[in-house]
């Protein structure tokens, strides 16, 4: 299943200053991330991906050796805050990327939800974000845990503050 983007008809790229300060912060600044080992594979107006190498500190199992599903969660709370962040920079785009950075100090999760469909068990995992409703307070947001294969193991939808 493909996530399709109410802004997906946006046909136009984000400055590689804009995407390299998204990755920083997400990669790089948030430490939790670090610990997932959360890596951002695309930053677009009308998505956002990332994968996570399974390791030891992942294991929820321990007999099955599969993703806790705090770790699900919590990778789809981070990925939909990045979306959050890049529909946030589509609408501002007249802005340099400075200022768009800037917006982002008020965001906060509401509401998560996570559906849990298949065990996570393998060697590689994608997520997938899209914000389906961006208002002037609140934003939408539908997310995807898949299997390397592009199976989907864990969809989620949650909530966001934004100003």
């Amino acid at each position: 299943m493909k996530l399709d983007s109410p802004i997906a008809s946006e046909s136009f790229a984000f400055e590689s200053e804009f995407i390299d300060a998204l990755t920083d912060i997400f990669e790089r600044q948030i430490a939790f991330n670090q610990v997932l080992g959360l890596q951002i594979t695309r930053i677009a107006p009308q998505g956002v991906e990332s994968r996570i190498a399974m390791k030891p500190e992942l294991v929820g199992h321990f007999a099955f050796n599969r993703v806790h599903g705090g770790v699900i969660s919590a990778a789809l709370d981070a990925m939909a805050g990045l979306a959050v962040m890049a529909a946030i920079g589509a609408r501002h785009m007249d802005e340099p990327p400075a200022k768009r950075l800037q917006r982002f100090s008020k965001l906060g999760t509401i509401d998560l939800r996570i559906d849990y469909l298949r065990a996570a068990i393998g060697a590689q995992f994608k997520q997938r974000a899209q914000v389906l409703r961006l208002g002037s307070r609140v934003a939408t947001v539908r997310m995807e845990f898949l299997s390397a294969s592009d199976e989907l193991l864990s969809v989620g939808t949650a909530s966001y503050i934004v100003s």
